[in-house]
C-alpha cells in the first residue's frame, strides 16, 4: 500500500528537470520565430522600396514621353498626377531622401532642358542579397 502511495505521487505532476527541458525549448523555439520575424520585415521593406522605385522610374519615363523633357523635380511628378503621392523610402522611413540622377544631354536628345532620368535609395547599408541600396 506504500508503494502505491509513492507511484501516485510520482505520477501527480512533472519534475523540475521536465519542466526545465519544456522551458529550454520553447525558449529556443521563441528564439529562432523572434530571428525569421525580423528577417521577414527587412524583407518586406526591400520588396516595398524595389516596387516604389519601379513606380518613380516609370512615372519618370511616362513623364518625358509624354511631356518631351524631364521632370525638374520629383514634385513635378505629382504635381502633374503621374504619382499620388511622393512614396515613402521603407529603409529611412522618408520621403526626403531620394537620391535624384539628372539627365546627361548631348545632341541626340530631344529635350532641352535638364531633369531628373533615375532616382535612388538613400539609405545606407545592404540588402539581404549583400548588395546596397543605393545601387538598387
Amino acid at each position: 500500500m506504500l508503494e502505491k502511495m509513492r507511484q501516485k505521487r510520482r505520477s501527480d505532476g512533472f519534475t523540475l528537470i521536465e519542466l526545465l527541458v519544456v522551458v529550454a525549448i520553447i525558449g529556443i523555439l521563441a528564439a529562432v520565430a523572434v530571428g525569421q520575424y525580423q528577417r521577414s520585415i527587412v524583407r518586406a521593406k526591400e520588396a516595398v522600396l524595389k516596387e516604389n522605385l519601379f513606380r518613380m522610374r516609370s512615372s519618370i519615363n511616362q513623364y518625358f514621353a509624354d511631356k518631351g523633357r524631364y521632370p525638374f523635380d520629383l514634385q513635378a511628378l505629382v504635381d502633374d498626377s503621374y504619382l499620388r503621392k511622393m512614396p515613402v523610402d521603407p529603409v529611412t522611413e522618408s520621403s526626403d531622401t531620394w537620391i535624384t540622377e539628372f539627365a546627361q544631354l548631348d545632341d541626340s536628345d530631344i529635350s532641352t532642358e535638364p531633369g531628373i532620368a533615375d532616382v535612388s535609395s538613400g539609405a545606407t547599408g545592404t540588402a539581404l542579397d549583400g548588395s546596397s541600396y543605393a545601387d538598387w
